[in-house]
C-alpha cells in the first residue's frame, strides 16, 4: 500500500501544486463552458484527460515514445490556447455542440502526459510493479483534477446562477484569461 500512496501523492501534486499551473489552466479551459449541473460530463472529460495522460506515461516508461522536453513544454500551453479558443467560438453550450471537448481532453492528455513522463519515468521504470505505480499516480491525478473542477464549477455556480452573470460572458472571461496566460507560456517556451 505504501507504493500506492507514494504514487498517489505524486499524481495529486502533479495537479494541485503551484508548479502545475499549465495543467490547472488546461482544466480551467476545459471546464469553463460547464455549470455545476453538468458535473457528470466534466467528470468524463477529466477521466478522458487522465486516460490520455496514462497512455503516454506508459509508452514513455516502456521507451516506446520519446519527444524532446522543450517541444513538449511548448505544446502543453498550445493545448490550452486551442481549448480556450474553441470555447470562445461556441455559440451554444448544449451537449451536442461541446462534444469536441471529449476529443480535446483525450488527445491533449497525451501531450500533457509527455510533460510529466521524464519526471516519473525513472521512478516507475525502477519499480517492480509498473501497473500499480501507474494506477496510484492516476488515482492521485484524477482526485486532484476533481478538486480543481469542483472549485471551477462552484465559482461558476456563484457567478452564473447566484449573481446571474451572462453565461456566454462568463465563458469568454474565463477562456480569455486562460488563453492570455497560455499565450504568455507559448512565447516563453518557444522552442526555436
Amino acid at each position: 500500500m505504501s507504493d500506492f500512496s507514494f504514487y498517489f501523492n505524486i499524481g495529486w501534486k502533479h495537479i494541485i501544486s503551484a508548479d502545475a499551473l499549465d495543467h490547472q489552466l488546461f482544466i480551467l479551459a476545459l471546464a469553463a463552458i460547464y455549470l455545476l449541473k453538468d458535473w457528470r460530463q466534466v467528470l468524463v472529460l477529466v477521466t478522458a484527460f487522465t486516460i490520455g495522460h496514462s497512455i503516454t506515461l506508459f509508452l514513455s516508461v516502456k521507451e516506446i515514445i520519446s519527444i524532446s522536453s522543450k517541444w513538449v513544454e511548448f505544446l502543453i500551453p498550445c493545448t490550452i490556447l486551442i481549448t480556450a479558443a474553441t470555447n470562445l467560438f461556441q455559440k451554444k453550450f448544449s451537449p451536442k455542440t461541446i462534444r469536441i471537448n471529449y476529443f480535446l481532453a483525450l488527445f491533449f492528455g497525451l501531450i500533457h502526459g509527455l510533460g510529466f513522463a521524464n519526471t516519473i519515468r525513472i521512478a516507475l521504470a525502477s519499480d517492480q510493479s509498473l501497473g500499480w505505480g501507474l494506477f496510484g499516480f492516476n488515482v492521485g491525478l484524477e482526485a486532484g483534477q476533481i478538486v480543481v473542477v469542483a472549485v471551477i464549477l462552484l465559482i461558476s455556480l456563484v457567478v452564473v446562477d447566484l449573481i446571474k452573470a451572462n453565461r456566454k460572458e462568463w465563458v469568454v472571461f474565463v477562456s480569455g484569461g486562460a488563453f492570455v496566460s497560455a499565450l504568455a507560456m507559448v512565447i516563453e517556451r518557444w522552442p526555436f
